[in-house]
């Protein structure tokens, strides 16, 4: 199946420009993959490819480089779980994941594959944009952390550490997800050391807000 692609004018949502933020959908469900291309642009953001198997995403998101994929777990040629483990790998953009109901046990397997946030059919309109949002600001995360330790094995373990930190952060001292990542990056930062190293001083109660 050839991707199809979108046009590349930019066109007006209100007052944002839909380039702001690059999509690429792919799902194999053809009414649900046009209500949510549609959904997208109506909401601003800029479809650059669309796919309907999941043997032709990859080498769509290595082509068009969006700073998103939208992915079905379930699509004919590639599960969007092994989608999700190779674009993850090559850290090559945001992964949000498309699960139905009878899915939810695969929800698991998509976040260690990858995945930075999912969303469960049917959606509503007002949980597609918190859901993207959540994707492309852990992506960034994700991003800043890969910069500062290049092994897999030592950047998983500091993944768990972070995160761990983060929900500490955010249960109990009411900060969000981003201030918290935030605060343990300008610790690392200001201390000239690894964002792990602030995250396991946050664990054991040796550093506060």
């Amino acid at each position: 199946t050839t991707p199809i692609m979108s046009g590349t004018t930019p066109i007006m949502s209100g007052t944002t420009p839909i380039s702001a933020v690059r999509v690429v959908v792919a799902e194999d469900e053809g009414i649900i993959r046009l209500d949510l291309v549609e959904t997208l642009r109506e909401e601003g953001y800029d479809v650059v490819g669309e796919c309907g198997r999941g043997d032709v995403v990859v080498e769509t998101v290595r082509e068009l480089q969006p700073d998103v994929l939208i992915c079905d777990i379930k699509m004919p040629g590639l599960d969007g779980i092994s989608v999700a483990k190779i674009v993850t790998d090559e850290a090559l953009c945001a992964v949000l994941m498309l699960t139905a109901y009878s899915q939810r046990e695969l929800i698991e397997q998509a976040r260690d594959a990858g995945a930075l946030a999912y969303l469960v059919k049917p959606f509503q309109r007002r949980e597609l944009i918190p859901s993207i949002e959540i994707a492309l600001g852990r992506f960034q995360q994700t991003q800043a952390l890969r910069a500062e330790v290049a092994d897999l094995s030592e950047r998983l373990d500091a993944r768990k550490s972070i995160d761990r930190a983060k929900a500490l952060l955010i249960n109990e001292h009411g900060m969000t997800e981003g201030d918290a990542f935030k605060f343990i990056q300008r610790g690392a930062m200001d201390g000239r050391t690894t964002m792990k190293a602030v995250a396991d001083r946050v664990l054991i109660g040796e550093l506060q807000p």
